[in-house]
């Protein structure tokens, strides 16, 4: 069968990806329909078609994280290949093996006014630095690229095809066994540090934390991203641990940690940022990637493992367990209050008290995470995700769809897939509502509930300097944001099946009617924003 240049190149492309891949998200285009019909000529990789190159782009992103292995999204030339930039950012800063393949143009026809031609070369800069290919000799680059012990690190191949693209029959599948799947992470080394748990230590575990040999039993605020600990802080308790002392029952305990540990990448919580950041408490940071967590720029060491001296103080554990137990505690009483109605941090009460061991949790950004954090995640038997790489509420309801598809195609011998849970704002679900459109010919997340916390607006800004009285004039306007969309409407119109409540009964016995769903069905629930400023006082004033 005869076979256009531009063919070859891209079999010898797709033959080297394929080793590294079991993924590819693809977009519809004229200038990549030889990669296109490579990959579909293929047994051995699922296809995604997504019309949205961003949107594709965030479903790869979330498929890579959810399986820690590189996912390809193969696109055409142009402002397609830009439409990947958020998510490159993400992978970048969240360390995952995005793989962007871009078709081109051939170098001549750069920068003579060609249709659909701009300058793709290290079009993510520093991000994602790019690796050309426009011939069957370079493509060793791109095998060098993803040898062993590749990095976390998103990847940038771009495809010079020229005319003609295809030939008038479908290539053929490649010939042999599929190749084994094979990705090796390489994890950067800081080195060994000494920790002595005779001082008062704490550990803060973010995003990219893992269990870390030797502090298991030392006190410790977790995002919801982080390893269950096994002596959990809640992070209201911060509130608690930055005072030099607390009076209780006629004593006075000292309460200010003398030495606080960073796992990976903590965001989410003001008051336990202030504890990494207080020069007068020594800071150790803990990382295996590039990324150092220091915003104070005072930490006292750097490494990826530790050596322990000591071991924890019985009264420094019992100060942690008794300002966690009053923090969680407080958040609890704080809910029963009628005054607040129902708010979002009651939607995620409900999504975190009807979780069951093996499902998965996505979690987008902005206050879904955060709320999340403060009813008591990470729970144990519950995987967790969220982009807290750049923490943007882009391409939020592509990675919660990624996240389902990943999940399921561990189990493709079952029946039905474990469950999986998503909690978006309504800005965030409206922010990639076109990631709702998947293709009838298209694999499709079973199992998957996504629940949309409804304020009509941007709630998280009520709890930030935005919220004060003196700025309420212009609030709404800037920051609020009421958009008045139809969710109901918009999921109807991609035949997605819709719920709605607008009380915490009701949305509990949705969820847990909801526990077994065949495809996907998203839960609206909603819910008052102007009442967030006033319970999230009333939660600091439980640990004041």
């Amino acid at each position: 069968m005869s076979r256009t240049s531009a063919q070859e190149l891209s079999r010898a492309v797709i033959d080297s990806l394929s080793p590294h891949i079991t993924d590819v998200v693809l977009c519809p285009g004229s200038r990549n329909s030889p990669l296109s019909l490579e990959v579909l000529a293929r047994a051995d990789v699922r296809v995604h078609v997504r019309i949205d190159e961003r949107s594709a782009a965030f479903l790869a992103l979330s498929l890579a994280r959810t399986q820690a292995r590189p996912v390809a999204v193969v696109m055409t030339s142009g402002t397609a290949v830009a439409n990947c930039l958020p998510a490159v950012t993400e992978a970048a800063h969240a360390h995952i093996p995005l793989i962007v393949v871009s078709a081109d143009r051939p170098a001549h026809l750069v920068g003579t006014g060609s249709s659909q031609t701009i300058n793709q070369t290290n079009i993510f800069g520093e991000l994602a630095p790019t690796v050309g290919i426009a011939d069957a000799e370079q493509v060793a680059q791109l095998v060098q690229s993803l040898g062993e012990g590749a990095s976390q690190a998103p990847r940038h191949f771009n495809i010079a095809l020229d005319m003609p693209l295809v030939a008038p029959e479908l290539p053929e599948a490649p010939n042999g066994e599929a190749t084994p799947k094979k990705w090796t992470h390489r994890w950067l080394n800081h080195g060994e540090i000494t920790v002595d748990l005779n001082e008062n230590t704490l550990v803060i575990a973010g995003d990219e934390a893992w269990e870390v040999e030797g502090l298991e039993e030392v006190p410790t605020i977790a995002e919801p991203t982080a390893p269950k600990p096994y002596n959990p802080v809640h992070p209201l308790a911060a509130e608690i641990l930055l005072k030099e002392q607390v009076s209780a029952e006629g004593y006075v305990v000292n309460t200010r940690p003398d030495h606080v540990i960073v796992v990976g990448h903590p965001t989410l919580h003001r008051a336990v940022l202030k504890l990494l950041t207080d020069p007068e408490i020594k800071l150790s940071v803990l990382s295996r990637t590039d990324i150092i967590t220091d915003p104070g720029r005072h930490a006292d060491q750097v490494g990826s493992t530790v050596k322990i001296t000591g071991t924890p103080q019985k009264q420094w554990l019992k100060i942690c367990s008794a300002a966690s137990e009053l923090a969680a505690d407080g958040v609890r009483d704080v809910l029963e209050q009628e005054d607040f109605g129902f708010t979002g941090l009651h939607v995620a009460a409900a999504v975190a008290d009807t979780l069951g061991t093996g499902d998965t949790l996505f979690a987008a950004a902005s206050n879904a995470i955060r709320d999340l954090s403060v009813v008591g995640m990470p729970f144990d038997g519950v995987d967790t995700y969220s982009p807290r790489g750049t923490a943007g509420i882009d391409g939020s309801l592509s990675q919660a769809i990624g996240t389902a598809l990943a999940v399921q195609a561990r189990h493709p011998d079952e029946i039905r897939a474990p469950r999986t849970v998503a909690l978006l704002g309504d800005l965030a679900f409206l922010h990639d509502v076109g990631g709702l459109l998947i293709g009838p010919h298209e694999p499709r997340p079973e199992n998957l509930t996504i629940v949309v916390s409804n304020d009509n607006g941007g709630g998280i800004f009520e709890l930030l300097e935005t919220g004060a009285d003196g700025l309420r004039a212009n609030f709404e306007r800037a920051f609020g944001t009421p958009h008045d969309a139809s969710i109901a409407d918009l999921c109807a119109g991609y035949g997605i099946e819709h719920r709605e409540v607008d009380n915490l009964q009701d949305l509990i016995l949705a969820l847990v009617d909801t526990t077994e769903v065949s495809g996907f069905c998203v839960i609206e629930a909603t819910t008052v924003r102007d009442t967030r400023r006033a319970q999230q006082q009333a939660l600091t004033a439980k640990v004041r």
